[in-house]
Protein backbone atom coordinates (compact mmCIF):
# COMPACT_ATOMS: atom_id res chain seq x y z
CA UNK A 1 0.00 0.00 0.00
CA UNK A 2 2.80 2.44 0.95
CA UNK A 3 4.59 1.77 -2.35
CA UNK A 4 1.38 2.51 -4.27
CA UNK A 5 0.99 5.80 -2.38
CA UNK A 6 4.63 6.68 -3.11
CA UNK A 7 4.27 5.91 -6.83
CA UNK A 8 1.04 7.91 -6.97
CA UNK A 9 2.76 10.87 -5.30
CA UNK A 10 5.64 10.67 -7.78
CA UNK A 11 3.20 10.71 -10.70
CA UNK A 12 1.42 13.74 -9.23
CA UNK A 13 4.73 15.61 -8.97
CA UNK A 14 5.58 14.76 -12.58
CA UNK A 15 2.10 15.78 -13.76
CA UNK A 16 2.39 19.08 -11.88
CA UNK A 17 5.78 19.61 -13.47
CA UNK A 18 4.39 18.99 -16.94
CA UNK A 19 1.58 21.45 -16.31
CA UNK A 20 4.08 24.16 -15.29
CA UNK A 21 6.84 23.25 -17.73
CA UNK A 22 5.87 25.39 -20.73
CA UNK A 23 9.27 25.85 -22.40
CA UNK A 24 11.26 24.12 -19.66
CA UNK A 25 12.63 20.64 -20.31
CA UNK A 26 13.31 17.68 -18.07
CA UNK A 27 16.91 17.77 -16.84
CA UNK A 28 18.86 15.56 -14.52
CA UNK A 29 21.72 13.16 -14.09
CA UNK A 30 22.41 9.44 -14.05
CA UNK A 31 25.52 7.82 -12.69
CA UNK A 32 27.19 5.35 -10.40
CA UNK A 33 29.39 5.65 -7.32
CA UNK A 34 31.92 3.11 -6.08
CA UNK A 35 32.88 3.26 -2.39
CA UNK A 36 35.71 1.18 -0.95
CA UNK A 37 33.57 1.16 2.25
CA UNK A 38 29.96 2.21 2.62
CA UNK A 39 29.85 4.49 5.68
CA UNK A 40 26.39 6.03 6.13
CA UNK A 41 25.93 8.66 8.85
CA UNK A 42 28.66 7.01 10.89
CA UNK A 43 27.42 3.42 10.47
CA UNK A 44 29.55 0.84 8.61
CA UNK A 45 26.75 -0.72 6.57
CA UNK A 46 28.59 -3.55 4.81
CA UNK A 47 31.31 -4.44 7.31
CA UNK A 48 34.24 -2.70 5.58
CA UNK A 49 33.25 -4.21 2.21
CA UNK A 50 33.04 -2.08 -0.94
CA UNK A 51 29.72 -1.08 -2.51
CA UNK A 52 28.21 0.44 -5.63
CA UNK A 53 25.45 3.04 -5.77
CA UNK A 54 23.76 3.59 -9.17
CA UNK A 55 21.48 6.63 -9.18
CA UNK A 56 19.19 8.82 -11.22
CA UNK A 57 18.29 12.38 -10.25
CA UNK A 58 15.58 14.34 -12.09
CA UNK A 59 14.93 18.09 -12.01
CA UNK A 60 11.19 18.26 -12.67
CA UNK A 61 10.96 20.95 -15.33
CA UNK A 62 12.49 23.80 -13.34
CA UNK A 63 9.71 23.78 -10.74
CA UNK A 64 12.07 23.29 -7.80
CA UNK A 65 10.76 19.77 -7.33
CA UNK A 66 12.98 16.77 -7.97
CA UNK A 67 13.08 13.00 -7.80
CA UNK A 68 16.07 10.85 -6.87
CA UNK A 69 16.38 7.06 -6.91
CA UNK A 70 19.57 5.51 -5.55
CA UNK A 71 20.45 1.84 -5.01
CA UNK A 72 23.04 0.48 -2.57
CA UNK A 73 24.62 -2.95 -3.03
CA UNK A 74 27.69 -4.57 -1.48
CA UNK A 75 30.29 -6.07 -3.81
CA UNK A 76 30.52 -9.13 -1.54
CA UNK A 77 28.26 -12.05 -0.67
CA UNK A 78 26.18 -12.32 2.52
CA UNK A 79 24.80 -8.78 2.27
CA UNK A 80 21.91 -9.41 -0.13
CA UNK A 81 19.32 -8.74 2.59
CA UNK A 82 20.94 -5.36 3.21
CA UNK A 83 20.55 -4.18 -0.38
CA UNK A 84 18.65 -0.91 -0.24
CA UNK A 85 16.76 1.38 -2.61
CA UNK A 86 16.22 5.02 -1.64
CA UNK A 87 13.28 6.89 -3.22
CA UNK A 88 13.41 10.64 -2.58
CA UNK A 89 11.07 13.49 -3.44
CA UNK A 90 12.46 16.93 -2.78
CA UNK A 91 11.89 20.64 -3.19
CA UNK A 92 14.72 23.17 -3.24
CA UNK A 93 15.08 26.90 -3.59
CA UNK A 94 16.79 30.00 -2.24
CA UNK A 95 15.57 32.86 -0.03
CA UNK A 96 17.14 36.34 0.11
CA UNK A 97 19.34 35.38 -2.83
CA UNK A 98 21.25 38.67 -3.11
CA UNK A 99 21.77 39.17 0.63
CA UNK A 100 24.60 38.20 2.94
CA UNK A 101 22.16 35.91 4.76
CA UNK A 102 21.02 34.19 1.53
CA UNK A 103 19.65 30.78 2.47
CA UNK A 104 19.54 27.81 0.14
CA UNK A 105 17.15 25.09 1.29
CA UNK A 106 16.02 21.61 0.34
CA UNK A 107 13.16 19.67 1.92
CA UNK A 108 13.18 15.91 1.34
CA UNK A 109 10.89 12.94 1.90
CA UNK A 110 12.72 9.62 1.52
CA UNK A 111 11.59 6.00 1.60
CA UNK A 112 14.25 3.38 2.36
CA UNK A 113 13.22 0.07 0.82
CA UNK A 114 14.92 -3.28 1.44
CA UNK A 115 13.44 -5.44 -1.33
CA UNK A 116 14.43 -8.76 0.27
CA UNK A 117 12.52 -7.85 3.44
CA UNK A 118 8.95 -7.05 2.46
CA UNK A 119 7.19 -4.29 4.36
CA UNK A 120 4.40 -6.48 5.82
CA UNK A 121 6.78 -8.87 7.59
CA UNK A 122 8.02 -8.49 11.13
CA UNK A 123 11.63 -8.58 9.88
CA UNK A 124 11.15 -5.62 7.55
CA UNK A 125 13.94 -3.06 7.60
CA UNK A 126 12.01 -0.43 5.62
CA UNK A 127 12.33 3.12 6.91
CA UNK A 128 11.00 6.57 6.15
CA UNK A 129 12.67 9.92 6.57
CA UNK A 130 12.16 13.62 6.21
CA UNK A 131 15.04 16.03 6.35
CA UNK A 132 15.63 19.73 5.85
CA UNK A 133 18.98 20.96 4.53
CA UNK A 134 20.05 24.62 4.78
CA UNK A 135 23.13 26.33 3.28
CA UNK A 136 24.43 29.88 3.66
CA UNK A 137 26.80 30.57 0.71
CA UNK A 138 27.37 34.30 1.43
CA UNK A 139 27.43 34.49 5.20
CA UNK A 140 31.19 33.98 5.71
CA UNK A 141 33.78 36.47 4.42
CA UNK A 142 35.84 33.76 2.67
CA UNK A 143 34.55 33.01 -0.82
CA UNK A 144 33.71 29.33 -1.27
CA UNK A 145 33.46 28.60 2.47
CA UNK A 146 29.88 27.46 3.09
CA UNK A 147 28.27 26.32 6.37
CA UNK A 148 25.35 23.89 6.16
CA UNK A 149 22.93 22.25 8.58
CA UNK A 150 20.68 19.21 8.14
CA UNK A 151 17.87 18.17 10.49
CA UNK A 152 16.88 14.52 10.04
CA UNK A 153 13.79 12.70 11.28
CA UNK A 154 13.84 8.91 10.71
CA UNK A 155 11.20 6.32 11.62
CA UNK A 156 10.26 2.69 10.78
CA UNK A 157 7.86 2.13 7.93
CA UNK A 158 5.99 -0.31 10.19
CA UNK A 159 6.18 0.22 13.96
CA UNK A 160 6.07 -3.51 14.85
CA UNK A 161 9.17 -4.55 12.90
CA UNK A 162 12.72 -5.32 14.05
CA UNK A 163 13.72 -1.71 13.42
CA UNK A 164 10.81 -0.62 15.62
CA UNK A 165 9.17 -2.03 18.72
CA UNK A 166 10.25 -5.61 17.87
CA UNK A 167 13.97 -4.81 17.90
CA UNK A 168 15.91 -7.53 19.80
CA UNK A 169 18.18 -4.88 21.34
CA UNK A 170 15.33 -2.73 22.56
CA UNK A 171 16.42 0.14 20.34
CA UNK A 172 14.53 1.79 17.51
CA UNK A 173 15.20 3.49 14.21
CA UNK A 174 12.88 6.32 15.23
CA UNK A 175 14.45 9.64 16.20
CA UNK A 176 16.35 12.72 15.09
CA UNK A 177 19.87 13.47 13.91
CA UNK A 178 21.63 16.81 13.53
CA UNK A 179 24.38 17.18 10.92
CA UNK A 180 26.56 20.31 10.94
CA UNK A 181 28.70 20.75 7.82
CA UNK A 182 31.36 23.07 6.49
CA UNK A 183 32.40 22.96 2.82
CA UNK A 184 35.17 24.86 1.11
CA UNK A 185 35.81 25.04 -2.62
CA UNK A 186 39.55 25.59 -2.82
CA UNK A 187 40.77 26.95 -6.19
CA UNK A 188 43.91 25.21 -7.42
CA UNK A 189 45.98 24.39 -10.49
CA UNK A 190 46.22 20.69 -11.32
CA UNK A 191 49.92 19.67 -11.13
CA UNK A 192 49.39 17.06 -13.89
CA UNK A 193 47.39 18.99 -16.49
CA UNK A 194 47.97 22.62 -15.52
CA UNK A 195 44.20 23.19 -15.56
CA UNK A 196 42.42 25.37 -13.04
CA UNK A 197 40.03 23.36 -10.93
CA UNK A 198 38.33 23.33 -7.54
CA UNK A 199 39.34 21.01 -4.72
CA UNK A 200 36.21 20.46 -2.61
CA UNK A 201 36.83 20.10 1.11
CA UNK A 202 33.95 18.63 3.12
CA UNK A 203 33.51 18.23 6.86
CA UNK A 204 30.56 17.15 8.97
CA UNK A 205 29.82 16.75 12.66
CA UNK A 206 26.93 14.45 13.58
CA UNK A 207 24.82 14.45 16.73
CA UNK A 208 22.78 11.25 16.83
CA UNK A 209 19.68 11.66 18.97
CA UNK A 210 19.29 7.91 19.55
CA UNK A 211 18.66 6.83 15.93
CA UNK A 212 19.81 3.33 14.96
CA UNK A 213 18.79 2.56 11.35
CA UNK A 214 19.10 -1.20 11.98
CA UNK A 215 17.13 -1.01 15.24
CA UNK A 216 20.25 -0.94 17.39
CA UNK A 217 20.19 0.74 20.78
CA UNK A 218 22.19 3.91 19.97
CA UNK A 219 23.36 6.53 22.45
CA UNK A 220 22.17 10.12 22.30
CA UNK A 221 25.52 11.77 21.75
CA UNK A 222 27.98 13.26 19.27
CA UNK A 223 28.60 10.20 17.12
CA UNK A 224 31.20 10.98 14.43
CA UNK A 225 33.20 13.53 12.46
CA UNK A 226 33.93 13.14 8.74
CA UNK A 227 36.44 15.08 6.62
CA UNK A 228 37.13 14.57 2.93
CA UNK A 229 38.51 15.93 -0.32
CA UNK A 230 37.06 15.52 -3.83
CA UNK A 231 37.36 17.15 -7.23
CA UNK A 232 35.61 16.97 -10.61
CA UNK A 233 37.20 16.00 -13.93
CA UNK A 234 35.25 17.05 -17.03
CA UNK A 235 35.47 14.12 -19.50
CA UNK A 236 33.43 15.89 -22.18
CA UNK A 237 30.05 14.89 -23.62
CA UNK A 238 28.38 15.82 -20.30
CA UNK A 239 30.41 13.21 -18.39
CA UNK A 240 32.07 14.05 -15.08
CA UNK A 241 34.42 11.87 -13.04
CA UNK A 242 34.69 12.67 -9.32
CA UNK A 243 37.29 10.91 -7.14
CA UNK A 244 37.32 11.55 -3.40
CA UNK A 245 38.86 10.32 -0.17
CA UNK A 246 37.25 10.53 3.27
CA UNK A 247 38.13 9.84 6.88
CA UNK A 248 35.82 9.34 9.85
CA UNK A 249 36.62 9.69 13.52
CA UNK A 250 34.02 7.80 15.54
CA UNK A 251 33.22 9.21 18.97
CA UNK A 252 30.41 6.81 19.93
CA UNK A 253 30.98 3.05 19.89
CA UNK A 254 27.23 2.37 19.76
CA UNK A 255 27.25 3.82 16.23
CA UNK A 256 30.50 2.24 15.04
CA UNK A 257 32.82 0.02 17.11
CA UNK A 258 35.78 1.05 14.95
CA UNK A 259 37.47 4.26 16.03
CA UNK A 260 38.58 5.31 12.54
CA UNK A 261 37.30 4.67 9.03
CA UNK A 262 38.99 5.70 5.78
CA UNK A 263 37.54 5.10 2.34
CA UNK A 264 37.81 6.16 -1.29
CA UNK A 265 34.90 7.17 -3.50
CA UNK A 266 34.69 7.24 -7.32
CA UNK A 267 31.66 8.70 -9.11
CA UNK A 268 30.85 8.83 -12.84
CA UNK A 269 27.97 11.18 -13.73
CA UNK A 270 26.19 11.92 -17.01
CA UNK A 271 24.10 15.11 -17.06
CA UNK A 272 21.28 15.74 -19.52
Amino acid sequence: MRKKVLLTTIMLFITAGLAQAQEDELHGAVGITYDSKYIWRGFDIYGDKSAIHPFVDLDLYGTGFGLNITAHRANSDKYENSERWDYSLYYRGCAYEEQTYATQYMFVYRYYNYPDNTSHRKNSLDLQETHALFSWPNILPIEGLVPRYCLVKLWPSNSGTIVGSASPSGGTASGFAHIFMLDYGIPMTCPLTGENRTLNFHSEFVYNDGVGPNGANVDQDWSNVVVGLATDFDLGNNLTFTPGIYHQLTMDKSVNPDKDETWASLTLTYKF
